[in-house]
């Protein structure tokens, strides 16, 4: 009879998965503020799994809440565990979700770990009745080792995170350890395991743990020799003396951790091969429906492509919300090359364009969203009518105005944009790239010569060691990354900053690396036979409305310190023509002034006073003339700050003042701005009260997070929605800057004399003819003022200023 085909079992360790998956990933939230991390980890997994190890089954194996016959033995087994997170404990129970969804039976037992539940399937199939299945224990956990035999019985276990993986068959393990699978519970009866509190033999470590066995065995061959006599043995094996009587006094210790750290093969259930393959019995709708639910945008798309075997790339941007993010605007990463589309390489569907741009305005939440993201929203695989429910939430969430009078109008006017691009000087580019290498390379050697070794700066692991291990820096409150290692964040390098002359060094380096990656030497490859660079616009690229680009992000090119400046200089006019670029004048202090009607700011602007030198003359009880260069600055920092949320803390670290001034400093402010004051309350009441904020335009941003029971996220999403109106007000004034300039250069005939070219925030840069540039400007800067009639925002002008260069760097 012909051999039966081999079935290839996936067994999951959910616990150990979720573990690292959890302190692998961000704290990821959905809008509502449920954690999702692991959650997103444990699909993404299961997706590699399905891709690159092609199971015929999977099965999922499950820790319980309670004490293990381990605990029984060993009260103090795992006792250096801290609690579970509240967070991991509620993605823990969720996951069950995950695998119901997927089809994937679920085993467990009280008083038993997952590793024993493992070890009992694995036991079960060694006979006859699992001949021809291969398993392989996918865990995170390193213990799962000692199941392995020969190639029949393997694991795939993560070496870092969730991406780097190994697959261990005998020879694997042999060559990782020098010794077999089998002997594993006796290295770590004899080492010990601190994660798991293990004591072993103590002053038995590592390398001796491994002499050991390498040459006698298990524990009970070790004891042996030790008992009929045999120290010589031990001593030609390079055993000291020492641990010869570390052995003898404690036997009972080493043969009890032994018992710990083996796993059980006689856990009391009875496991049955699933009756379908899991292709057979996977449901991608169902499953796809719990993931959207989720907020996991792509991953039904990916999962459905991986089981078809159409595998493509996916995009570096997860789609998934973070509980918290630094920035007020989360931009995705790039994805696509220059004139891609939302849609593929081809133009886009106009109609499949609109409808992305409703279903973002419905939900701001899904930023660029894509085509499977309108399906999903509507739980249909039939696009017309996925469309229709997109427009009939649109017209319930009541932005039809803001869709058909800001965005629907603006979508023609980005592709001219793109279409045009933007003329980059490549000498300027290669100038700058000799010049930057030149300079990182110097900073390098400094960087080793104040380190004593050369090593890779760029890498977070080995900077960690140096600047932590080596030479020891450490500051207050130094946080780590969610995997437990030293953060080399800047937030975390800044606190180093006066420590140690080497710390200054590597914030240079890793800026002129930045620029370099970013811009310098990656915007050349993207320009056509023209020489002219055209970035892809995002116009649903952030909650708040504004847009964003990407093929390179022209938005976030850093202006604050001269080599970032440095940059636009590469920004050129064609020949014959100038660079124009008009921007908005302190335009969300503005914004914030007549939303909330504060009567002492509204002032200010009205009687074109200085904002920062008028509010620091209120807060500091000088005259205005009397206000020095640090005043201001203070004033300007609070100033800038309201509109994002700052609290006293960072107030305190952006003037670098104690807390008691910061304090003093914030009291002050809203004492004498307390119309602003309440405004901002009042947002934050309102939002909680119906859930959304909204723009003077009518705009509406949804914040689920703002009512969550956990406290970070319920204050992120407050910080967020005091932002939201002012920035999103911005963004609409911009947009229809936008539109009413391009009807104005339509009406005057101007389309082939001036082209709109980039928009960055709050500016507006411009390609004309130089004849006509100095004109056009005025009339341009008066219709951005215009965009909104004073009258109706109590008299606060929108100012608009104008500069014309040969490049972008000449128009500051």
């Amino acid at each position: 009879m012909p051999k039966t085909a081999t079935k290839r079992l996936v067994l999951l360790d959910a616990h150990a998965i979720l573990h690292r998956a959890y302190h692998a990933l961000p704290d990821f939230a959905t809008a509502k503020g449920e954690p999702t991390g692991a959650l997103y980890g444990l699909a993404a997994m299961l997706i590699s799994i399905v891709e690159n190890l092609k199971p015929d089954y999977i099965v999922a194996c499950y820790d319980l809440p309670g004490k293990t016959h381990r605990h029984e033995a060993f009260e103090d087994y795992k006792a250096q565990r801290k609690e579970l997170d509240n967070d991991l404990a509620i993605q823990i129970e969720k996951s069950l979700d995950t695998f119901a969804a997927m089809g994937i039976p679920v085993y467990s037992k009280s008083g038993f770990e997952a590793d024993d539940i493992l070890g009992t399937i694995v036991k079960q199939l060694s006979g006859k009745a699992g001949q021809d299945i291969e398993i392989i224990i996918a865990s995170g956990d390193m213990d799962t080792l000692q199941l392995v035999h020969g190639k029949r019985v393997m694991a795939y276990t993560l070496k870092k995170g969730i991406k780097d993986t190994i697959m261990y068959d005998e020879d694997a393990v042999m060559k990782r350890f020098g010794f077999g699978p089998e002997r594993i519970p006796d290295y770590k009866g004899l080492s010990g395991d601190p994660s798991d509190n293990i004591p072993g033999v103590k002053g038995i470590g590592d390398k001796t743990a491994t002499t050991l066995i390498t040459t006698f065995g298990a524990i009970e061959d070790i004891y042996k020799e030790l008992e009929a006599g045999h120290e010589d043995k031990f001593a030609a094996a390079g055993v000291k003396p020492r641990i010869i009587q570390l052995l003898k006094d404690n036997k009972e210790e080493a043969e009890f951790s032994k018992m710990l750290a083996t796993i059980r093969r006689d856990a009391p259930i009875e496991f049955v091969l699933p009756g379908k393959t899991f292709k057979d019995g996977l449901d991608i709708a169902k499953v796809n429906a719990y993931w959207v639910s989720l907020e996991f945008r792509i991953l039904g798309q990916r999962l459905k492509q991986v089981v078809e075997g159409k595998v493509t790339v996916m995009p570096a941007q997860s789609r998934i919300s973070p509980k918290e993010s630094s920035k007020p605007d989360h931009v995705p990463a790039p994805t696509k090359t220059n004139h891609q589309s939302l849609f593929g390489d081809k133009e886009p569907d106009p109609e499949l364009e609109k409808t992305a741009v409703a279903l973002w305005l419905v939900n701001s939440n899904i930023n660029d969203p894509q085509v499977q993201d309108i399906l999903d929203f509507a739980n249909t695989e039939d696009f017309a009518e996925a469309k229709k429910r997109v427009f009939e939430e649109l017209d319930a969430r009541k932005v039809r105005k803001v869709y058909e009078d800001i965005e629907l109008p603006l979508i023609p006017i980005l592709h001219k944009m793109e279409k045009r691009g933007i003329k980059i000087d490549r000498a300027v580019l290669n100038r700058l790239s000799k010049d930057y290498h030149a300079k990182s390379d110097e900073l390098e050697k400094q960087i080793f010569k104040l380190a004593g070794m050369e090593f890779n700066v760029s890498s977070p692991k080995q900077l960690g060691e140096v600047l932590f291990d080596k030479l020891k820096l450490t500051a207050k409150n130094m946080k780590k990354t969610a995997g437990g290692a030293r953060s080399t964040k800047e937030s975390e390098l800044e606190k180093l900053r006066d420590l140690h002359p080497i710390v200054p060094f590597i914030f240079e380096y890793r800026e002129l690396q930045k620029l370099l990656g970013t811009y310098i030497d990656a915007i050349p490859p993207l320009l056509d036979s023209n020489d002219r660079l055209h970035t892809r616009f995002i116009q649903s690229g952030s909650a708040t409305g504004r847009m964003a680009s990407e093929n390179p992000n022209v938005q976030n090119i850093p202006i604050h310190s001269a080599l970032g400046r440095a940059i636009r200089d590469a920004f050129i006019a064609d020949e014959g023509y100038s660079l124009v670029a008009i921007d908005y004048s302190q335009m969300e202090l503005r914004i914030a002034a007549f939303m909330s009607g504060d009567q002492k700011l509204i002032d200010i602007f009205t009687q074109g006073k200085d904002v920062h030198s008028s509010v620091a003359s209120y807060v500091f009880k000088v005259p205005e003339d009397k206000v020095d260069s640090e005043m201001r600055r203070q004033a300007k920092a609070i100033n800038f700050g309201i509109i994002y949320g700052m609290g006293v803390l960072a107030l305190k670290q952006s003037i670098g003042r104690t807390r008691e001034e910061a304090q003093k400093f914030y009291n002050d402010y809203f004492k004498e701005f307390s119309t602003l004051a309440k405004y901002l309350d009042d947002v934050k009441a309102e939002t909680a009260n119906r859930g959304y904020t909204e723009t003077f335009f009518g705009r509406r941003r949804y914040f689920e997070g703002i009512k969550s029971k956990i406290p970070y996220i319920r204050a992120s999403a407050e910080r967020m929605a005091i932002n939201a109106p002012i920035q999103g007000t911005e963004a609409d004034v911009v947009k229809l800057a936008m539109i009413k300039v391009d009807e104005y250069l339509k009406r005057e005939k101007l389309e082939n004399d001036v082209f709109p070219l980039l928009q960055v925030h709050d500016e507006l840069v411009f390609e004309m003819k130089k004849d006509k540039a100095e004109k056009v400007m005025k009339d341009i800067e008066k219709i951005m003022e215009s965009v909104v009639d004073p009258k109706e925002i109590k008299g606060v002008v929108l100012k608009a200023k104008g500069h014309i260069g040969k490049n972008w760097g000449e128009l500051k």
